[in-house]
């Protein structure tokens, strides 16, 4: 099979490769004035022939300026980090040419669809981005993008992900394959002839692998993708092999089966240092991921709200499970210095994520017994009476947003179970209700408020978490039951529709393009992993959602507490780009952290019930 790499107007001779129809719509597209180029459709469409092969999993890495999501594609295998096969990320397009485009488009195929490669195949994993540039390439501006900048360069990205107004590509690249963390990077772009490119400042495996390959340039300078993923480990995961190759325009050698040929033949292997470190996070038990959290967060309340608090509860739930009851009393003393300071909590100002701070003294009023802390809670709980003690229509401070449904739910449901009050479940029912009415949409995935129908991944993992915990609370004779049960589950179903084939949910849930998200991730499966403990979520349908998710989560959850892909604090957006710029944080993060916390206790809280079960089957 030879490569056809022919120039982008061409069509005639593309006609005889099948090409023809993806080119025509793009060519066409890039002739229109900018704004009214279809950047999605012509992308969409050129790659056709990539959909044939039945063993690849279509996604997207990020999304342009102009809201075109850039496409990847990869196997199965590349979502196993324990494989023993090599692990090979080709990347197209990043120069806007249709050149490498083409080459990448035409060696996916070859390796997926030939005969010819089914040797290969035993022992390489090929993934690819074939189209790094999307808008640049429709627009056949070179490396140029839409938005004027260069993703060739800016590597590595000193910017606050994702929020370049120029090249957001570049930050959606080096994150992602820190997280896909390959054992090679090839970065493919035209030339004037056909010739592999080594960076003099290249992984020495990547030098060595160098020497089987020609014809080829050495030493270069100049490779900014491909000379930083040597020296910065990209997403703080770690560094990587990475090798270039220029193919022309007219018909070239097969680059791929080239390559795969000089890898068998040199010593280069897998795993590289980012997928060991992958492979090394991935090892670690619940509640050694748990641990691990802990030394980084919970210990401190500067402010009542829910960031710290979700932390310090975490720090008790944790001595539960380990009989380590040090941590219940670290809790005490930094909770009575706050109230020394503060003996009047709800005084002070926070809104919905102050009411949600009184969780804490819930907590520590049901392990010590200290009415003090009940009276505490009742103060938050009680503001969804009126003065004769009537409903109100709903909890104050939900600014119409969806994560009222956390801030406010699980404090009157655990005051109710506090005080054996009815009213308080009453509450939380008329205070569900409320949202639901104003931000669940038809397809049950709820919006982030009326302001805009974007589904905010934080956004839907408020509701699911505040329902997880009322349900947690609420009595199993309770009359409310059901409805509470109902519309989880339909929140649930619909979230496990939209779940990334890495386990992971994104920043827009129903945006594959957005980037994964880390804190809805962590709500969203606590929220599973509890129903399935307590019974009201099917846990066969659920166990695999779980898993996956919980995988992806450890990936991102570094020894020393940092985090990868954390949504920054986030108000009402008025649009879908607004919630597509919000920040993600790398690095360690006290919403982060406290959302990883806690799902790891609810992981290692499983995994004994499931051992325990396990072991009265063998008795």
């Amino acid at each position: 099979m030879k490569f056809h790499l022919l120039p982008f107007c061409a069509i005639l001779l593309l006609m005889n490769l099948g090409l023809c129809d993806s080119l025509v719509a793009a060519s066409v597209e890039a002739q229109k004035p900018d704004l009214t180029v279809d950047f999605k459709t012509a992308v969409q469409k050129r790659l056709q022939s990539l959909r044939k092969q039945p063993a690849l999993i279509h996604s997207a890495i990020g999304v342009t300026r102009k809201e075109t999501p850039i496409p990847c594609v990869y196997s199965k295998e590349d979502l196993n980090f324990q494989t023993g096969k090599v692990r090979i990320l080709l990347i197209g397009g990043l120069d806007g040419s249709e050149t490498s485009v083409a080459s990448v488009i035409n060696a996916v195929n070859w390796f997926y669809g030939s005969e010819a490669a089914e040797p290969f195949r035993q022992t390489f994993a090929v993934s690819a981005i074939p189209i790094a540039n999307p808008d640049g390439w429709v627009l056949q501006k070179g490396p140029k993008n839409a938005s004027h900048g260069n993703p060739t360069r800016g590597y590595p990205p000193v910017s606050p992900a994702y929020q370049s107004v120029t090249k957001p590509e570049t930050e959606y690249l080096w994150r992602w394959i820190g997280m896909h963390a390959p054992d090679l990077v090839l970065d493919v772009r035209e030339g004037k002839q056909f010739q592999w490119i080594v960076p003099v400042d290249a992984l020495r495996s990547a030098r060595t692998l160098g020497k089987q390959l020609q014809p080829q340039i050495r030493p270069v300078f100049g490779w900014e993708l491909v000379s930083s993923l040597a020296y910065k480990p990209p997403s703080d995961v770690g560094r990587l092999p990475a090798l270039a190759v220029e193919v022309p325009k007219q018909n070239g050698p097969q680059f791929l089966p080239t390559l795969l040929t000089a890898i068998q033949k040199s010593t280069f292997r897998g795993p590289s240092p980012a997928r060991l470190e992958i492979m090394r996070r991935l090892q670690r038990t619940p509640i050694q991921v748990a641990t691990q959290l802990s030394k980084v967060y919970g210990h401190e309340l500067g402010r009542l709200s829910y960031l710290p608090v979700v932390s310090l509860i975490s720090q008790i739930r944790l001595g539960e499970l380990t009989g380590d009851r040090s941590r219940l009393s670290h809790v005490e003393t930094i909770t009575q210095n706050y109230l020394s300071k503060n003996p009047d909590p709800l005084s002070n100002r926070g809104g919905g994520s102050l009411i949600a701070g009184h969780l804490l003294f819930s907590k520590l009023a049901k392990v010590t017994g200290n009415q003090h802390y009940v009276n505490l809670a009742k103060q938050a709980a009680g503001l969804g009476f009126d003065e004769e003690g009537n409903m109100r229509e709903s909890m104050p401070h939900h600014v119409e947003m969806s994560d009222a449904v956390f801030m406010s739910c699980p404090i009157l449901t655990a005051v109710g179970r506090l005080t054996g009050d009815p009213r308080y479940y009453e509450m939380a029912l008329r205070h569900w209700r409320f949202i639901q009415k104003l931000d669940q949409r038809p397809d049950g995935i709820y919006r982030n408020s009326p302001l805009s129908d974007a589904a905010w991944g934080r956004g839907n993992g408020f509701p699911a978490l505040g329902l997880a915990l009322v349900l947690t609370e609420l009595p199993l004779n309770s009359p409310l039951r059901q409805s509470f049960i109902d519309g989880h589950r339909h929140h649930l179903e619909a979230l496990s529709r939209h779940q990334d084939p890495t386990g992971m949910w994104h920043q827009v849930i129903d945006h594959r393009e957005s980037y994964r998200e880390l804190t809805c991730t962590c709500m969203i499966t606590f929220s599973m992993i509890r129903g399935v403990r307590k019974g009201w979520l099917d846990e066969k349908q659920y166990t695999p959602l779980i898993e996956r998710a919980w995988n992806a989560i450890k990936t991102r959850v570094a020894f020393d507490g940092s985090l990868v892909d954390v949504c920054t604090g986030t108000g009402k957006q008025t649009s879908l780009r607004g919630y597509l710029d919000r920040m993600a944080i790398l690095g360690t993060d006290a919403r982060g952290g406290a959302m990883a916390f806690l799902v790891s206790n609810e992981m290692a809280q499983w995994r004994n019930e499931q051992a325990n079960a396990l072991q009265q089957k063998m008795d």
